[in-house]
């Protein structure tokens, strides 16, 4: 498979890593030097683009690629607001888009879990839940994406919370986030429920990058054949 890689900082080089020892070949890496090679020609020659860049231009880069033809896998965060835009283009363009805040597989493990113990605990009221995010201190947004995610899963089983929140907070209608930034973490994610009596937490601790690149380059291979909107649930049969 031939892939074309959309940002090529250290998820870049940790993908390409990963995609080499798979048997892919790399056609195209874009960074902020060469913009110039991000071109629909140049973009057609791989079967399909892996974009990792950042919130202020993740969203045109989707979109360009998804016009030009190539499917494309985005793990970009900060910009999800705007998700729902993507999607719909590429139903219109009849392409194929897969995002994640988070490609790891013991990750996505760790949504199915969240969204479980949260849906066993909406009736337990004398349980408060927060959460807790640790990442290195590059990293440009926060709360992070999976942090976000999680959040949205929580609220989902848990009616009586409303919105997330990026700093703690004693409204019952308010999810806490707590974010830390502490190098050389690349992340930490605790989703904990206190009560008086005891406490329940799931974490997950990444221990480097190979996992989020192992799922980046899973993800790829998964949609560079098909079309349509993907998740990480269908490339992990989950």
């Amino acid at each position: 498979m031939r892939i074309a890689l959309l940002g090529y900082g250290k998820m870049g080089k940790a993908i390409e890593e990963i995609a080499l020892e798979r048997g892919h070949e790399i056609v195209l890496k874009v960074n902020e030097e060469n913009l110039e090679d991000f071109t629909r020609d140049n973009l057609l020659r791989a079967d399909v683009a892996i974009e990792f860049t950042n919130p202020h231009s993740a969203y045109e880069n989707v979109r360009q690629t998804i016009g030009f033809g190539v499917p494309v896998v985005s793990g970009s965060t900060g910009w999800t607001e705007r998700l729902g835009e993507i999607e719909e283009y590429c139903k219109k363009q009849n392409g194929a888009f897969l995002y994640a805040s988070n490609f790891s597989v013991g990750v996505n493990i760790f949504f199915e879990l969240n969204k479980k113990l949260a849906a066993l605990m909406a009736s337990h009221k004398e349980y408060s839940v927060t959460l807790e995010e640790i990442h290195h201190t590059q990293k440009k947004d926060a709360p992070s994406g999976t942090a976000i995610t999680l959040a949205e899963q929580v609220m989902a089983g848990i009616p009586g919370k409303k919105k997330w929140v990026n700093e703690a907070s004693v409204n019952p209608s308010e999810l806490s986030i707590i974010s830390k930034r502490i190098d050389p973490a690349p992340g930490t994610h605790t989703v904990k429920y206190s009560s008086p009596i005891d406490d329940i937490e799931i974490i997950h601790t990444a221990h480097n990058r190979k996992g989020f690149a192992t799922g980046a380059v899973l993800a790829a291979e998964y949609i560079h054949s098909k079309k349509g909107i993907f998740s990480m649930r269908e490339v992990l049969g989950l």
